[in-house]
């Protein structure tokens, strides 16, 4: 007994000294939200421990709720896929309407849940709604005309483009097992500016698809730099508050009136993020104003002419959307971690959000199992 006390007070010891001689002292936040919380990682309802700034509502406009609202039964394969990923919400939109909708482990239509990197969704669509303004030329625009430190010999040639469909060649590792790596540090740390501003083009952009987080979070200080307000600040004029949200949302931050984590972490609910789905399926309009043009929204849910790592066509990537296909239907997606989802439909007019606290295993194709059967599912419960 007591030589184990002395290998886990030697083990406290060391991995103090580690935190304090490396300078990443955001790791004792790291700690504190999770492992001493019970949890390994993050988790959707961690929003608690961070600060945030509010993504203001205006006058909300309703869902409409089908007469058929909630006829339909849940397959039963979703059912124990339900129970064992921990799903909290489930429900089917079609033709503006809901259909379906069930809620699990105490959540309701009111509660707040992480978005994780659907967030990622949003940020890019508020480029849109830039652009639309004038505040953004376009997507061809160079990063270096808003953000100084991008206009070295490397860095002069990366455009909003390479950030929105991920092909930066920028010197960041995306790593959700690393507690050390960047991806880490961006979510728990406190100087996410820092973090990001100072990266590096490595590899020329345009070419290869590499999914990075620091690459949303640039189009969020870009974002900054264009409209002269936070992020949450041109979201709730430029989308919550036209589109009628029901509450505020909260977008964390690295620190009290700091940076938004516009990567991850706008905390709302399903069927206020139900809504971007149907933005888009209107082609960027909602109920007779456009809000973003359609040619943004038909390139932001096209595929990206670029290699993969492997040196194979990818396929899968728009700007900030993930693209599929199932059972014959083309989809687009915002997806974010362990599972939350806003799946649309377009030749069904259907949006299919998913949220919970676990995910599938991932595919060859690089969508995760878990998705396939969530849209299985409300083709089967309304095909």
């Amino acid at each position: 007994m007591k030589k184990t006390l002395k290998y886990l007070l030697l083990t406290f010891v060391v991995l103090n000294l580690l935190i304090v001689l490396t300078g990443k002292n955001w790791m004792y936040r790291a700690i504190s939200i999770t492992y001493l919380k019970g949890y390994a990682s993050s988790y959707i309802h961690d929003y608690i421990y961070f600060p945030a700034s509010t993504i203001e509502n205006g006058e909300h406009q309703e869902w409409v709720v089908s007469s058929n609202y909630n006829k339909a039964n849940l397959p039963q394969f979703i059912q124990d896929l339900n129970d064992s990923l921990e799903t909290t919400v489930f429900m089917v939109i079609q033709n503006d309407s809901i259909l379906f909708e069930e809620y699990w482990h105490g959540y309701s239509f009111d509660s707040l849940s992480n978005s994780f990197s659907m967030s990622k969704s949003w940020a890019a669509t508020l480029i849109g709604v830039a652009i639309k303004e004038g505040k953004i030329e376009s997507v061809d625009q160079k990063v270096c005309e808003f953000l100084p430190n991008f206009c070295g010999e490397n860095e002069k040639d990366l455009s909003i483009k390479h950030l929105l469909n991920m092909s930066s060649g920028l010197n960041w590792t995306e790593d959700y097992y690393n507690p050390i790596g960047q991806t880490a540090e961006a979510y728990y740390g406190t100087k996410l500016r820092d973090l990001v501003i100072n990266l590096k083009v490595v590899e020329e952009p345009g070419k290869v698809f590499k999914y990075h987080s620091s690459c949303t979070q640039l189009l969020g200080f870009i974002l900054e730099e264009a409209t002269g307000k936070t992020i949450s600040e041109y979201a709730s004029e430029k989308l919550w508050k036209p589109m009628g949200a029901k509450h505020s949302a909260f977008w964390s931050t690295d620190t009290k009136n700091g940076d938004e984590k516009a990567f991850c972490c706008i905390n709302s609910n399903a069927r206020d993020f139900a809504r971007l789905g149907k933005l888009y399926l209107d082609y960027g309009n909602w109920n007779g104003v456009q809000l973003i043009d359609s040619a943004f929204v038909n390139d932001a849910t096209s595929a990206a002419n670029l290699l993969d790592v492997d040196g194979q066509r990818n396929i899968n990537y728009g700007y900030q959307f993930w693209l599929a296909e199932r059972q014959g239907f083309e989809l687009f997606y915002a997806r974010g971690l362990w599972g939350q989802y806003v799946i649309c439909i377009p030749e069904l007019d259907m949006i299919v959000i998913r949220l919970g606290r676990k995910y599938g295993k991932y595919l060859a194709d690089g969508h995760r199992h878990d998705f396939y059967r969530f849209v299985d599912a409300a083709l089967k419960m309304y095909n």
